[in-house]
């Protein structure tokens, strides 16, 4: 009997698939105060998914505020757009449709694919196996567990060295449901490997200099994505007392922490955690970049969606110490990337840029010293938003590649 009803748990636990039949996404472009005050009130009477901006709280006139809306509220959302006169248009017609359209129609192989979103389970055997089959060149290490247990494995490329080399650190996955970002560190660590020794710009980076890649950050956040909710956002914390589920790992570093553009609302998107580095995830990649502070001269952060190259500050309008160098070098990186594909990329600081968020990683690691801290937002503007599909994974890292190899020819060249 207990053997059955374990059958009958697991099942009910395996059905247990947030679906999204009929929902939209909206684009709407707010050119009045009115128009803000429209969407954030709209906001507090009915759950809406904010995909642009990341809250309510960080609409503002002339932005585009992208949402996903609940079948249930889009009779309730028409009406409103049309007494408001408010310009919008549908990006997405079924989110559904658009969830199950990602994998193009193909049925996901067995094994790990470069061109395919890997589950964590995938990109687990992938980091055994890269680190396995090339000691000459990578090794890994456990910087700590996640808060539902799962190994943070970081990977370290570089050809090995008796003494200490400078690095450049770089994670994937922080958000979730950006499930590009992962495929990007995946493929970053591939491309190393495969073009060292024939590729002389990146055999002299791995020669002179070590590159720590986390493939995916916040793992239990993104195993959920694949197994109960494409949309899930942030990690998979709990406090006792809070029906709330997890906290915004990118509001959650100690950099102007829950100030502007964070929530301190633990149902909220962008809840910024009860401390800073509350989240054990964003704690163990702080630890580590503490430790190796005095090597680490790059920190590399990859998000989606939007085409942006950022880099500090987001928590405040001032402007970094090192502004016009970091401005020039993500200009350059961007220009890189715009010559495979023509994709644009826009640069700046990521408070005037986009919107002010508090608790960046980003802003964190500049601020402890890391010189040369760069968010990238890939592909793509708002057509598919999270749910690019996998026929687009492999020109984005192509095309990613460029940028990244841009900054870190800089960084080697001026190290400090």
């Amino acid at each position: 009997m207990r053997i059955l009803l374990l059958f009958g748990l697991v099942a009910v636990a395996l059905t247990d698939v947030t679906r999204f039949e009929g929902e939209k996404v909206f684009r709407l472009k707010p050119t009045l105060d009115e128009h803000v005050t429209l969407i954030k009130d709209l906001a507090k009477s009915i759950e809406l998914d904010f995909w642009k901006p990341e809250s309510p709280e960080l609409v503002t006139i002339d932005i585009e505020v992208d949402i996903h809306v609940p079948a249930i509220y889009l009779d309730m959302v028409y009406t409103m757009l049309q007494q408001s006169d408010m310009q919008s248009e549908v990006l997405i017609e079924d989110l559904q449709k658009a969830v199950d359209g990602q994998a193009d129609g193909g049925q996901s192989p067995r094994t790990h694919s470069y061109t395919k979103y890997n589950t964590w389970d995938k990109i687990q055997s992938w980091i055994a196996s890269m680190a396995s089959s090339n000691s000459n060149l990578i090794s890994k290490q456990v910087i700590g567990n996640t808060y539902e247990g799962r190994a943070m494995t970081l990977l370290k490329l570089g050809k090995k060295s008796s003494s200490t080399k400078p690095a450049i650190f770089m994670d994937c996955g922080i958000h979730a449901r950006e499930w590009i970002s992962p495929a990007f560190c995946q493929w970053f660590v591939k491309e190393a490997l495969s073009t060292y020794g024939s590729d002389s710009q990146m055999t002299s980076l791995l020669d002179q200099m070590d590159v720590y890649v986390l493939p995916v950050l916040n793992i239990d956040g993104y195993d959920f994505t694949h197994k109960s909710n494409r949309m899930w956002r942030k990690t998979r914390s709990r406090k006792s007392g809070s029906s709330c589920v997890g906290a915004d790992p990118n509001r959650n570093f100690d950099a102007g922490w829950c100030s502007m553009g964070a929530s301190s609302n633990p149902c909220s998107d962008t809840f910024c955690g009860y401390s800073p580095e509350s989240e054990i995830e964003a704690k163990n990649v702080a630890n580590f970049i503490r430790r190796n502070k005095s090597t680490i001269k790059a920190y590399l952060t990859v998000h989606s969606y939007s085409q942006l190259l950022l880099f500090p500050y987001s928590y405040t309008y001032s402007l970094a110490a090192d502004h016009s160098e970091l401005l020039k070098v993500a200009e350059g990186a961007s220009s890189a990337l715009r010559s495979l594909y023509g994709t644009r990329y826009t640069s700046g600081p990521g408070a005037t840029t986009i919107y002010p968020a508090a608790g960046g990683s980003d802003d964190w690691a500049y601020d402890l010293g890391v010189k040369y801290s760069y968010t990238f937002e890939l592909r793509d503007t708002g057509r598919y938003g999270f749910l690019l599909p996998e026929s687009q994974i492999k020109p984005t890292c192509e095309e990613t590649m460029l940028a990244v190899k841009y900054i870190a020819a800089h960084v080697q060249k001026n190290l400090y």
